[in-house]
């Protein structure tokens, strides 16, 4: 009798072994290897990055997970450093990470593209936007961000449609700033709007007066810059010290609060370039900033769109494909159009650069940053030409 019993338990515990075994299988979590600054000069820049992934985990996670399966985000500190970044995502990968986020910045995501590719392991670009990165072919890195030469793409059709003139360009001294410059020279020669030879300035430059006068002997019209929030007010300092009003003035920095901190009222009718605004009327903008609110009780800076939509677009590929499978990845990767908050996905298949997301034009009207191109995602109307300072009035805070 006790045999039969036992006999039969044994026979129930073998019948139930295959269904435990994949039910164990299905809830193995998908591991998403990303590698973001903790320490160091580039932590603080990089916070919201980190809590726009945290976000999209929790989110889907709360939502029954991917393919069935829960996520699990691991997170490592490369310290600020791009070599670090590689040695982090070497472990990442050697700890059987399925599928990888870029880290935050172009330096770090170099190395990391690095490791990557030679491991032939899914990596979705998020923060990189320098050029460098898709200089040459790439295989298993697909870039989320938005890149510094489309920064300046909306400038020469705005400058056409209001016959502002001929473009002066000035740039800061550093990479990220002559990339977006010198793909605003390209674009506007492409148009057939004239423009000047791009002018370099110092970092610490803190006046523009010089500047100022080489535009007037240019003969040049509209005042476009590629630098800080810094350098545009101390540029609008500059117009107004010399009574000087180009027919458009366009400043990367234009649409941040700090410029307008540091210059009041005088930072209306200036117009800033900017690869994603809280405005943004993109799909899925305005539900992913109201979760990021709720759950950090903190504004979304961009970091934290460039994290969010690149896990949105790591979903949508694992989605389609229905497999984790780098190689089956790959191909859907290379194929994908979907949008995220940072807007539309779309990638060249030999180099994986970004081909579809552009930046847009946000101009201080009332104290706000309206979006004032492209049309199809402006929510006001350009005005220009920019005002001469002693037609200007005071805005009434009250109203």
């Amino acid at each position: 009798m006790r045999l039969g019993i036992l006999t039969a338990l044994a026979a129930f515990v073998l019948s139930i072994a295959p269904h435990a075994d994949r039910a164990q299988a299905q809830g193995r979590p998908i591991v998403v290897g990303v590698v973001v600054s903790q320490t160091g000069l580039a932590s603080e820049l990089a916070a919201g990055y980190r809590k726009g992934i945290l976000l999209w985990q929790s989110q889907l996670n709360a939502a029954g997970g991917l393919l069935g399966r829960p996520i699990e985000v691991r997170i490592a500190d490369d310290g600020s450093g791009a070599d670090e970044a590689a040695k982090q995502y070497q472990r990442l990968i050697a700890d059987k990470a399925d599928v990888l986020i870029g880290p935050y910045g172009s330096a770090a995501t170099l190395t990391a593209a690095g490791v990557a590719e030679l491991a032939r392991r899914i990596m979705l670009n998020g923060a990189g936007a320098s050029g460098e990165l898709t200089k040459r072919p790439l295989r298993y890195v697909f870039q989320v961000a938005t890149p510094y030469a489309v920064y300046g793409d909306g400038v020469a059709p705005l400058a056409k449609q209001w016959s502002a003139g001929k473009l002066f360009l000035i740039a800061r001294s550093d990479p990220v700033a002559r990339e977006m410059a010198n793909g605003l020279a390209t674009e506007a020669a492409k148009r057939g709007v004239a423009a000047s030879p791009v002018q370099s300035f110092a970092v610490d430059t803190l006046e523009f007066d010089d500047f100022v006068r080489q535009a007037k002997a240019q003969n040049a019209h509209a005042w476009i810059a590629f630098g800080s929030a810094r350098d545009a007010a101390n540029m609008v300092i500059s117009f107004k010290r010399l009574g000087y009003t180009p027919a458009m003035f366009v400043a990367r920095g234009a649409e941040q609060a700090d410029f307008m901190r540091r210059v009041g009222q005088d930072a209306e009718y200036a117009i800033g370039i900017a690869a994603w605004t809280p405005t943004l009327r993109s799909p899925g903008n305005a539900a992913f900033v109201r979760a990021y609110r709720a759950k950090w009780s903190v504004e979304p800076d961009l970091a934290a769109a460039q994290g969010y939509s690149a896990c949105r677009v790591l979903e949508a590929a694992v989605r389609r494909a229905a497999t984790l499978d780098n190689e089956r990845l790959r191909a859907t990767l290379a194929q994908l159009e979907t949008e995220t908050p940072l807007g539309r996905y779309q990638t060249a298949p030999d180099t994986g650069r970004q081909t579809a997301a552009q930046a847009v034009l946000v101009q201080i009207l009332k104290g706000r940053g309206e979006i004032v191109w492209p049309a199809s995602l402006a929510t006001a109307r350009a005005v220009l030409p920019y005002p001469r300072w002693d037609q200007r009035t005071l805005i009434d805070a009250g109203k």
